[in-house]
């Protein structure tokens, strides 16, 4: 049996289960009313949609993962009691407790960071030292760490509106806020595998990914004030905005897991760390499905992407730099998957391809915006 497997029966757990999946997809539909009745008037049309789209979507998600289940409601009770201490008063965020030392979304965003080295750490203990207890600590911290990031971002979505009405945004609008919504989708997305295939042993490889984007996250916040909360400037005023930037973090999420796989695989084909790793066959899969998945997204968010620049720009494509890098970044794992599905190769190529797709797809991300201009250079350091 893995080693994450659950003790209890099928058979017992079935009642249960039902009744809590029940009552977390009534708790979702109330809790979307509520939003509907309380801040309706400041919607327009789309932003109601996905609202009520967000009730079956995420309680569809909650049924196939109880730990994302979990994860949603502590997070959200958190920003509930958040915007009860706030009291309309974003003042008070330095002068409550819980605020000020817990709740608040710098605070949070803060813990979140916090508990992704120290996550790094404990798994890397695990897989050096053989110790599942450290291995545990680590997945632990991971999923803490994952419940601070979207408590964060729920009480900064809140706090942008105590700011003013004409300020308040979802929080994906500038790098700050997307770099936390990375660590997030990221992390998240490991523990899916983890869960899946049984393992920790590859929490060190994954968290260090991780750790990097808290690191610059950490340097951009105190060198650039950008934890602020700043006015969506006119490009970024837009319904697209809101289901192409998650689409989007999810094909870099899982593209990073990939390449963080591949420096494992590779390590333990030369005979490091091997007796510690997963055998090569289930690293190569994690790899697989990891690339696949976020293909997917990255060609869903790029059409998303096309959609908007048309409403905006008044045409599909530009060559923009941004959109030229989005192009290769897709191309790239396209052929990935080609090569994989079409011609069966596995092994070391593949690894080294998908941490090389890494490089590839940072620059596209990141360095676009750090050395080229064009369209998208709102976006820029």
């Amino acid at each position: 049996m893995s080693e994450l497997a659950s003790s209890q029966s099928p058979g017992s757990a079935f009642p249960t289960r039902r009744l809590m999946d029940g009552l977390f997809v009534l708790a979702l539909a109330i809790g979307a009313g509520f939003a509907l009745q309380r801040f309706g008037a400041y919607m327009d049309l789309y932003e109601k949609s996905f609202l009520v789209l967000a009730v079956p979507l995420f309680g569809w998600l909650g049924w196939q993962w109880r730990g994302l289940r979990n994860l949603q409601v502590a997070a959200t009770l958190a920003a509930l009691a958040a915007i009860a201490l706030y009291q309309h008063d974003l003042a008070r965020a330095e002068q409550v407790f819980l605020l000020k030392y817990f709740l608040s979304s710098q605070t949070a965003i803060m813990w979140m960071s916090a508990l992704v080295f120290f996550a790094t750490g404990a798994y890397w203990l695990g897989l050096i030292a053989r110790a599942p207890f450290a291995e545990r600590t680590g997945s632990a911290a991971t999923w803490i760490a994952c419940g601070a990031a979207l408590t964060g971002m729920l009480v900064r979505w809140y706090e942008s509106y105590l700011i003013g009405t004409d300020v308040g945004h979802i929080p994906i609008s500038n790098l700050y806020e997307v770099f936390v919504l990375f660590v997030m989708i990221t992390a998240l997305l490991y523990l899916r595998y983890e869960q899946r295939y049984g393992t920790r042993r590859l929490g060190a490889f994954v968290m260090l990914v991780e750790s990097a984007a808290v690191g610059f996250l950490l340097w951009y916040a105190f060198s650039r004030g950008a934890h602020e909360i700043q006015p969506l400037i006119p490009a970024l005023q837009s319904y697209w905005m809101k289901i192409h930037v998650p689409a989007n973090f999810i094909g870099y999420g899982a593209f990073s897991l990939a390449a963080m796989i591949g420096v494992a695989w590779l390590l333990a084909e030369r005979g490091i760390l091997a007796s510690r790793l997963p055998s090569l066959e289930l690293m190569d899969d994690v790899m697989y499905r990891a690339i696949a998945i976020g293909f997917a997204f990255f060609t869903v968010a790029t059409i998303l992407g096309a959609l908007w620049a048309a409403e905006a720009w008044g045409t599909y494509w530009q060559w923009d730099p941004k959109e030229t890098w989005a192009l290769i970044v897709w191309l790239n794992y396209a052929a990935w998957l080609h090569i994989r599905l079409t011609k069966g190769l596995r092994g070391a190529m593949l690894a080294w391809w998908a941490v090389v797709g890494l490089l590839v797809t940072s620059f596209a991300f990141l360095g676009v915006n750090m050395f080229l201009s064009g369209l998208h250079s709102y976006g820029s350091l």
